[in-house]
């Protein structure tokens, strides 16, 4: 992510001749950062600008990290669980500076093989705070004090989001955690509040409960994830209950006061009565919001939607000449994934090729125990869009490998078109469901009908020969028609 100090045109640099660059690229993150290995191992003279992480986010404070804690926290339950695999023992106790220090292990690991790459590649990796001060230009001050001008004869805007911060009173002034400095603690909160039950909230709350916190989680949505269709929703909110995490749903939070860290208090209503909420953290989890304040956007004619995003077409073009926007910050889906699939768009644009964003899957997975993901058509989508579907569905104690795992809770399921085999949608709730999801998505890619995967000849006993069973159970038909504007 990348962030900027006001300044003036005519304050960043005057008669300063810009360097020159084939590619120039604003913000670190992961899809830039491959842009910019990419770019340069093709020849181009490249520079990427980053104010703060080599990589972006991702490998830093976001993805990899609260992976890397989340499967902490996973081996905590084994020791929880150990007896129910014929294992005893005399107690255990975590130790959170130990957890952060794996976690930075593999971070400052992940750091030395990018700056490897950017060596390898001849790439130049600059750390510090950029601005367009006019077409294409870019005035960069460095860590000392110093500052380049650099142009590009494409320029690629990579700043991604934020965490948002509600304006709730009392919210900022507790100085709260969110997703960064929660993956930072040295200590096991005492009790964790969390506000929102979306990706970061659910998954840090489970996390955190199997650290040893008391949890509490508001949120002023009806279900967990509100998003999914409603037996997930249930699966996730029965999930976190029986690990001792209090949901509040359908509430709304009134003030906060004290700090974070020592002693907060949250005033919420729910129904229409209030009650106060005590704890010694409070983590804000309600969303991203763009970076893209204070880069001189308006220097290089580059438009935002009225949401605060880079405005781009399915070409991932802005409205600037040569400036392009991937990730986060152009309004595309919140996963790095899709950041890599936007510089996929952007390369084959800039060397020749026509491809967009336009109808290509977004496969996604929640890093729950157990894991949630999902891609295609949903239940609620296939309802709201008035599309027939026939439901195959199956509990995960059908598949043998989650049995001899111990883990059979959740269910797997997928939508099949009606008037032939073709595989519109597929959600696993189970162990090892992100892995399971891509053989789904290869045969989506593929257009194998579901019959492919029922006579597949798959090796036993492994959760992907759980499509079998899946596929060779009996079908729901649900024919919807979608009424005059619904």
């Amino acid at each position: 992510m990348n962030s900027t100090r006001n300044a003036s045109p005519a304050q960043a640099g005057k008669n300063t001749q810009p360097e020159e660059f084939d590619l120039l690229i604003l913000g670190g993150g992961t899809g830039s950062t491959v842009a910019a290995w990419t770019f340069a191992s093709e020849g181009k003279q490249v520079a990427v600008v980053e104010r703060k992480y080599i990589g972006g986010s991702c490998p830093n404070i976001a993805c990899l990290p609260s992976k890397n804690i989340i499967h902490s926290a996973k081996v905590a339950s084994y020791f929880r669980r150990s007896k129910e695999f014929g294992i005893t023992h005399d107690g255990f106790a975590i130790d959170m500076a130990g957890v952060r220090e794996r976690k930075r292990g593999m971070v400052h690991g992940l750091n030395d093989m990018y700056m490897e790459n950017y060596k390898n590649t001849g790439a130049e990796f600059i750390l510090g705070t950029g601005r367009f001060v006019a077409p294409r230009t870019v005035q960069v001050t460095l860590a000392d004090g110093t500052a380049r001008q650099l142009r590009g004869a494409n320029v690629i805007v990579s700043t991604g989001t934020r965490a948002a911060l509600e304006k709730i009173p009392g919210l900022a002034e507790a100085q709260p955690l969110t997703h960064i400095e929660a993956l930072e603690l040295d200590e096991i909160p005492e009790h964790l509040l969390v506000v929102g039950g979306g990706y970061v909230g659910v998954e840090l709350s489970q996390a955190m409960r199997r650290f040893g916190s008391k949890v509490t989680i508001v949120d002023s949505n009806g279900r967990l994830m509100s998003k999914e269709d409603p037996d997930v929703c249930e699966a996730l909110r029965s999930l976190l209950a029986d690990e001792g995490i209090e949901i509040l749903l359908n509430a709304r939070i009134k003030q906060v006061s004290g700090k974070s860290g020592d002693s907060v208090s949250v005033i919420v209503e729910q129904k229409g009565i209030e009650k106060v909420l005590k704890g010694s953290h409070v983590l804000v989890a309600t969303g991203r919001i763009p970076n893209t304040e204070g880069l001189g956007l308006e220097f290089a004619g580059v438009e935002l939607t009225d949401r605060g995003y880079i405005k781009v077409n399915e070409r991932l073009q802005t409205t600037a000449t040569g400036v392009w926007a991937i990730g986060e910050v152009a309004g595309s889906p919140l996963f790095t994934h899709i950041s890599i699939d936007d510089f996929r768009v952007v390369h084959a644009n800039l060397t020749g090729g026509n491809r967009v964003t336009t109808g290509r899957q977004v496969p996604y997975c929640l890093f729950t125990d157990p894991e949630l993901a999902h891609i295609g058509l949903s239940e609620t989508e296939a309802e709201a869009q008035g599309i027939a579907y026939r439901l195959f569905k199956v509990p995960m104690e059908a598949n043998l490998r989650a049995r001899t795992l111990s883990e059979t809770r959740g269910f797997v399921k997928a939508l099949v078109e009606t008037d032939g085999d073709r595989i519109l949608g597929f959600t696993a709730f189970g162990v090892g469901a992100g892995e399971v999801l891509a053989a789904v998505q290869v045969a989506m890619i593929a257009g194998l009908p579901y019959t492919a995967l029922r006579d597949a000849v798959l090796t036993h006993p492994t959760l992907a020969e759980g499509l079998i069973t899946l596929f060779s159970s009996a079908a729901s038909a649900h024919n919807l028609v979608k009424t005059r504007g619904a």
